[in-house]
């Protein structure tokens, strides 16, 4: 990850920054407004975490939702399938893997309610 953190932030000027207590860093591309989302239309921001049982072992996009379940009903319904189970988050939300119908993996994260 040291390393990683060095090329990204020299290559691209990213400010990355490891969250406290878990194997996961943020990822600043873009300027943010108080509620942590992109100032930006279409700009992104985002994190990355060692690649292994927790994470894919590839770049992977991930979406926000409002119910992963609800997501995951409509993945499969449209020919997609699940990768893994939904997994809790410390206490900030869930996040649940799927397969699309062209053999890509996606991730999803939904917040969790206060």
């Amino acid at each position: 990850m040291k390393r990683a953190v060095a090329f990204y932030t020299k290559a691209f000027g990213w400010n990355i920054t490891k969250f406290p207590d878990f194997d996961y860093w943020t990822v600043g591309t873009t300027a943010v407004d108080k509620d942590g989302r992109p100032k930006q239309p279409g700009a992104i921001n985002g994190g990355m975490g060692k690649k292994g049982e927790m994470a894919p072992m590839a770049v992977t996009v991930t979406i926000s939702v409002a119910d992963i379940d609800r997501a995951l009903a409509a993945v499969k319904k449209l020919g997609g399938k699940q990768v893994g189970k939904k997994m809790p988050v410390g206490e900030m939300g869930f996040s649940a893997y799927f397969q699309d119908t062209e053999g890509n993996v996606i991730g999803l994260w939904q917040n969790k309610q206060m």
